[in-house]
């Protein structure tokens, strides 16, 4: 039996000519991220392991994206922990008030991850980065800690979802869309620690923003990673955002998948969730007549402004905020 994407990707970090879905297996990495709110914590049990330095400061990245600007007295002590940990680490990735930005639009864009890929987050939309072909999870902040001491971290080979995208999606619909159509279809629970692998000739209708957003919420299915195949949008990303070599890497045709789902682009409509789960879905036309006093733009769904004029226009927003 072949392998998954994420399958060989795991399996060349691990140093191993073969996985297979429930084998623990140790990986190396190639980036370790954190945030405001959990990179205080890794740098508490970062302290505990006993080491005097990070595996390697080009491979660590600290966001500060929750609290930042700070909010109140707490948080700016916070960020103030871990620009002095960055600091004494050498750390070159730390970005400051004026550099940063929502973590996970900002390392792609910065040219921090590409295809092939191993990367762990201490936050759970990490799952972001499969739109450039990498493996990328999120993961608790001890994990982070060991992380940034050891450059490796254990995983559980996933399962996989195969899901083939085909024809050109309509007006107004976009990667958000789609991932809601699908977590609608399958549940918040419907791709448990399962990888979710997008393919088919689908993918190249879609924009990379388009793919960010849909593998970011992977999650919100229950997956371990969102993982789109790359091509040649893909690429031309890369190369105008980034300097890092990188590798392809392509499911075998033989792959094993625990369910496979083909999901006409064309036919789906513009999709909003509803209270209190993102499987809450509907499509606008079945909304009804809901007065709309406020859009923003979720910094977790890797939100553009141009979403902002499709949402004011589409749902005939009284109030619309630019963010």
């Amino acid at each position: 039996m072949g392998m998954t994407m994420t399958q060989k990707i795991l399996a060349d970090h691990a140093g191993l000519d073969k996985v297979s879905a429930g084998q623990l297996i140790k990986a190396k990495l190639d980036m370790v991220l954190g945030n405001d709110i959990t990179t205080p914590v890794a740098v508490n049990e970062f302290k505990k392991i006993g080491v005097d330095r990070v595996f390697d400061v080009n491979k660590i990245a600290i966001v500060p994206d929750h609290f930042t600007p700070n909010k109140d007295i707490k948080s700016a002590e916070q960020v103030k922990y871990i620009r002095e940990f960055a600091k004494e680490m050498g750390i070159v990735n730390f970005f400051e008030v004026g550099q940063m930005g929502v973590e996970h639009a900002l390392l792609p864009e910065k040219g921090l991850v590409v295809p092939g890929d191993v990367v762990i987050g201490a936050d759970s939309h990490t799952c972001t980065y499969g739109a450039l072909g990498a493996f990328s999870t999120g993961i608790g902040s001890t994990d982070m800690a060991a992380g940034m001491a050891t450059g490796e971290a254990w995983f559980k080979v996933p399962e996989a979802m195969k899901f083939v995208l085909k024809g050109k999606p309509g007006k107004w619909v976009g990667g958000k869309d789609v991932i809601l159509h699908i977590i609608g279809m399958i549940g918040v629970d419907g791709a448990l620690y399962r990888s979710m692998e997008f393919t088919g000739d689908g993918v190249a209708h879609l924009s990379m923003d388009d793919r960010f957003a849909m593998a970011n919420m992977a999650i919100e299915a229950g997956g371990k990673n969102g993982i789109f195949e790359v091509d040649e949008k893909t690429i031309e990303y890369v190369k105008e955002h980034s300097t890092k070599p990188y590798k392809v890497y392509k499911a075998d045709d033989d792959a094993e998948y625990v369910a496979t789902y083909e999901i006409d682009l064309s036919q789906v409509k513009p999709t909003v969730a509803f209270p209190h789960l993102p499987s809450n879905t509907r499509t606008i036309d079945n909304v009804g007549n809901i007065k709309i006093d406020q859009v923003v733009i979720g910094s977790c769904t890797n939100g553009r402004i141009e979403d902002l004029r499709v949402a004011a226009e589409v749902l005939k927003a009284e109030r619309c905020i630019k963010m």
